[in-house]
């Protein structure tokens, strides 16, 4: 077999093969998303137009278009092209490969050498792809789900530009699919299949910003529609929960999510697991749910029980560690939570508080005893004179004060009497007539 045939795409009306792999776009202009990299006069757009690549790594979650830009890179490009996937391949085959490309650039021939899962080569695996792509053997283009910053070697990233891929936008997944209704070579254009636009909805809502995911529903769909029709049972049956409005436009989003926020806050354990769980059968991305349960626990709670921020937290790893559906009872826990904590938003005032003060008031320098000395020189300038370090101090107090001059005394953080906020306003009330007696009697002193 010679690995080094050129990139080829099956026929287009071949319907053995899954409906995303016959609907992979065979030109630019006809791959969807990404436009923050292959849209106009973008860098990688201009690369691949006039073929002056170099190395790359992909990076984006499943289903975004990582291989199918790769074969299009290989389409344009005048460049033998090499597919590997790191789950099924060794890098015993991928040596093979490093040498023979290596034989032929110095024949004038140039290797494009695609890695899927690249992340799957541990790190000393990645080291044989180091030397190759120094000397200009190969153009790797390496794909990946996982943050390259962490899977892939320093020195294979420091010759190697990184393009992140965005998760599909509904619609540019329901683009995708009505392509493939209309496509009678590739598509399904010849089953006559009568989807609405409801029910594209639906399925895109469904993929989460993958179109694999999409197509694989749609195809699913075709294969029980009678007649072409198809109807809310059969989509409910594919999609496997019901089907519920859950607009295009997003409203019905934000209404939900606005629901559950303001449930959480009006401590209403009820109502927010109501609202939590129309959100999880409409589909809604579980990460999503997470992300709004951290900002209510730093938002709507703070201080006054800063467990909740913990429970919140706890609850998107849970939900990134299971996947669904096991993770979707540890966003319910964690809205339970919320839900009866005591409420307070005195942390979130206070920083906003303090920005408005920090947008509007002169921004004045650091005192000289806040800040560090560590040479001789700022020593000698003055730079840490008079820091009291609080270690050393009985009770681990000072009477310093730590804000410019003309902000002294100042306040942005008014605890409430709930919670835990109770206990920390006593405390600070504490504190503040200590220090205020202390500097008494250095003046009375003075």
């Amino acid at each position: 077999m010679n690995l080094f045939e050129p990139e080829t795409q099956a026929a287009g009306n071949d319907f053995s093969r899954p409906l995303a792999e016959r609907m992979r776009p065979r030109s630019l202009d006809e791959y969807v998303g990404q436009e923050h990299i292959l849209g106009p006069g973008k860098p990688l757009r201009i690369q691949i137009e006039q073929d002056q690549l170099s190395s790359m790594i992909l990076w984006g979650p499943p289903g975004v278009g990582k291989t199918s830009l790769a074969r299009l890179i290989a389409r344009h490009s005048k460049c033998d092209f090499v597919p590997f996937s790191a789950v099924t391949s060794g890098i015993k085959e991928v040596k093979l490969v490093l040498n023979e490309a290596e034989r032929n650039r110095k024949m004038g021939r140039r290797t494009i050498l695609f890695v899927d899962e690249i992340h799957r080569f541990n790190k000393s695996q990645q080291d044989a792809f180091l030397p190759y792509v120094e000397a200009g053997d190969v153009i790797l283009i390496g794909a990946t789900t996982e943050n390259p910053s962490f899977e892939v070697i320093s020195a294979l990233l420091s010759r190697s530009r990184v393009y992140t891929l965005r998760a599909l936008t509904m619609a540019e997944v329901i683009q995708l699919l009505r392509r493939a209704l209309e496509d009678g070579e590739r598509g399904l254009g010849r089953s006559q299949l009568q989807v609405s636009e409801a029910q594209l909805e639906q399925i895109a809502i469904y993929s989460n910003g993958d179109a694999r995911t999409a197509y694989t529903a749609l195809e699913l769909v075709a294969a029980a529609a009678t007649g072409g029709r198809v109807t809310g049972q059969i989509l409910e049956d594919v999609l496997q929960r019901k089907v519920l409005l859950y607009d295009k436009s997003g409203e019905e989003h934000f209404n939900l999510i606005s629901a559950l926020h303001k449930s959480v806050r009006s401590s209403d354990a009820d109502a927010a697991l109501y609202w939590l769980a129309r959100m999880l059968e409409a589909g809604e991305d579980r990460l999503y749910l997470a992300r709004r349960l951290v900002r209510m626990a730093i938002e709507d709670i703070g201080l006054a029980d800063p467990r909740a921020l913990e429970q919140a937290i706890a609850a998107m790893q849970a939900v990134h560690f299971l996947g669904i559906p096991e993770g979707d009872q540890a966003l319910a826990q964690a809205a339970i939570y919320l839900s009866v904590a005591p409420k307070s938003d005195a942390a979130y005032r206070a920083l906003e508080a303090a920005r408005q003060q920090a947008r509007t008031a002169l921004a004045e320098p650091v005192p000289f005893h806040l800040r560090n000395a560590p040479t001789k020189l700022m020593k000698e300038i003055g730079y840490g004179a008079g820091y009291q370090h609080a270690h050393l101090q009985e009770n681990a107090l000072t009477d310093m004060e730590c804000l410019p001059p003309s902000q002294a005394g100042a306040r942005f953080y008014f605890p409430s009497d709930r919670g835990l906020e109770k206990r920390i306003q006593e405390r600070l009330e504490e504190i503040r007539r200590w220090k205020a007696e202390q500097r008494g009697q250095k003046r009375v002193e003075l």
